[in-house]
């Protein structure tokens, strides 16, 4: 025996030509190990750790979702390509998982407020597309979109952290406010930088030619039609339904104008937070009248461009305020602002490995 990649796969296929192996032992060892891969890469039906790993900070969930953890699964999937080849049932297996992957990723990152959550699906969807690839014959493809991908999707998490990093400017440190593109809106104004780097990552994880994830999506997607018609139109379908996505966070994020905004309010009327839906239409959510965030007519309706400006109660605000550091140089801004020049370094080096990496590759 062996653990040599080489050597195991020479040893397999000798015992194969010999018939000195048990087919569904061998079936079984290849489908465990596909498991392992299937749960480490965040593939159905395993995935529901990822989004959750997005809870850190913002670096972490970078390099998370871009380069670290989630890249272990599909390299072991290419690594052991020459393996799988040998047993068509795990081929079929493979690429079926990653067709679903594909399909159930890019559906859940429909419905969320939450920006790093919906880039978290936004991975989950594009790891399917990597898995589907070595299910089809194309491993090289796989691992040209993982680096393709890595780039854009760090890109993407730092941009959002420089966003989360503006909005607790306003709200203070809530996560659930500060990550919340319901409460966004008109950033670009106050973060061109980050509207600028965010757009490109966006466009390239689009599949928007020149820029990186391009040449590695054509790539799976010609292969899968050389494959499977029926794959084929459920993988392009879905890289459609990527760019909807994809601009609905952008559009959210930095359209329109800003939906929150400190005001003096100090109302006794009953508050409720409407949460948006990917078709514009609100739905209302109790908040707790103890400790009153936003006052809303009942009679508005939240759009991705509204215009409304949503009110933080004077309390609120104070508390907020009692964090903010004040300077005697310097006046304190209540609104959104650039991050400093060490979160934007990253940015820059990143839209620039993401404008030339697909081109070199």
């Amino acid at each position: 025996g062996s653990f040599e990649f080489r050597d195991l796969f020479e040893i397999l296929n000798n015992l194969i030509h010999y018939n000195r192996v048990n087919s569904l032992f061998a079936i079984l060892c290849a489908f465990l190990l596909f498991v392992g891969a299937v749960a480490k890469s965040a593939q159905f039906p395993l995935h529901v750790w990822l989004p959750d790993a997005m809870e850190g900070p913002t670096p972490i969930s970078a390099l998370i979702h871009a380069a670290t953890m989630v890249a272990a699964g599909i390299f072991l999937v290419a690594r052991l390509f020459p393996l799988f080849t040998v047993i068509p049932h795990i081929m079929c297996l493979i690429s079926l998982i990653g067709i679903i992957t594909v399909l159930l990723g890019a559906t859940l990152a429909l419905a969320q407020k939450d920006i790093k959550r919906s880039l978290a699906y936004s991975t989950m969807s594009q790891l399917g597309y990597i898995m589907l690839a070595p299910g089809i014959g194309s491993y090289r493809a796989a691992l040209f979109h993982l680096i393709t991908h890595a780039y854009s999707k760090a890109l993407l998490f730092l941009g959002s952290g420089s966003i989360i990093h503006s909005m607790e400017s306003i709200v203070g440190y809530s996560p659930d406010k500060s990550q919340n593109m319901v409460l966004m809106g008109g950033l670009r104004k106050y973060v061109p930088i980050t509207k600028t780097t965010f757009l490109v990552g966006t466009l390239s994880l689009c599949g928007i030619p020149p820029l990186a994830c391009f040449w590695s999506k054509d790539e799976i997607l010609n292969d899968s039609w050389l494959y499977s018609p029926i794959f084929a139109i459920i993988a392009c379908s879905t890289a459609g339904l990527t760019a909807f996505y994809m601009f609905r966070i952008y559009l959210l994020t930095f359209a329109g104008n800003l939906r929150i905004q400190f005001q003096n309010y100090s109302g006794t009327k009953n508050s409720s937070f409407y949460s948006i839906s990917i078709w514009g239409k609100e739905r209302p959510e109790p908040v707790n009248k103890n400790l009153p965030f936003l006052a809303i007519n009942n009679n508005e309706k939240v759009s991705f461009f509204s215009n409304k400006i949503y009110k933080i109660d004077g309390n609120l605000r104070n508390l907020i305020q009692s964090f903010i550091t004040h300077s005697d140089n310097k006046d304190t801004s209540i609104y959104p602002h650039e991050s400093d020049n060490t979160m934007l370094l990253p940015l820059l080096v990143l839209f620039l490995f993401t404008l030339f990496v697909g081109s070199i590759g």
